[in-house]
């Protein structure tokens, strides 16, 4: 089971997910996408909150108000961090996310830390943590399923992409040889006009030879 939240109108048209339990975080953990940013509690136990961005987009898109309803979502669903004040919420692309086989199941640790940022979260805000349960919405994704759709489109783009550029480069190809004949055809004309006027003129007569003719 996965849960789904909107966030605030005014941050945008993003959503935010989070897995019923840590089985479920394993799944969110292997199947993630780029542009997923990862929220969790500092050195606290707490759910795995996520937030997908749009494409291109990175942790410094987020807006303000982004980043305060997942901070505040993740703060609720953490049952140490939601009782106390002045909690750090950790958060990081997913990709920057470490699994290995010695880990418990839901444990992660980080590629590289400096990818790491911190928000303080000063104290548990209900009317925003209000407005994001009254959004929530419940699905069993298939997202290993989904993860392969997404990585076969992406593919077959870029399939076609190279495609395109390949049948650009043929194109430009062709016209460069095309532009180089016309150019090899008309310094060939040149010289040819070049080569009969010096044959016309070795070939004529002067009018001296005409009058001589003509006596």
């Amino acid at each position: 089971m996965v849960f789904y939240f909107k966030v605030r109108p005014e941050a945008g048209d993003y959503t935010i997910f989070m897995g019923l339990d840590k089985y479920e975080n394993e799944d969110l953990i292997k199947y993630g996408f780029p542009e997923d940013i990862w929220f969790h509690v500092d050195k606290m136990s707490s759910a795995h909150v996520y937030v997908r961005l749009n494409k291109g987009q990175t942790m410094d898109d987020m807006s303000e108000g982004l980043l305060e309803d997942c901070a505040q979502l993740v703060k609720a669903n953490s049952i140490q961090g939601n009782k106390v004040n002045n909690i750090d919420v950790v958060y990081t692309p997913w990709y920057n996310l470490k699994k290995t086989p010695s880990m418990d199941v839901g444990q992660v640790g980080f590629h590289n830390p400096k990818l790491v940022r911190t928000i303080k979260v000063e104290k548990r805000i209900n009317e925003i943590v209000n407005r994001l349960n009254k959004t929530k919405v419940e699905r069993k994704p298939d997202l290993k399923a989904e993860r392969e759709a997404v990585s076969a489109a992406e593919r077959a783009e870029r399939k076609a992409q190279l495609r395109d550029k390949k049948r650009r480069e043929e194109m430009e190809r062709l016209e460069k040889e095309k532009q180089a004949d016309i150019r090899s055809y008309k310094g060939l004309m040149v010289q040819e006009k070049m080569t009969s006027n010096k044959q016309i003129a070795s070939g004529s007569k002067t009018l001296q030879e005409l009058e001589e003719d003509f006596m």
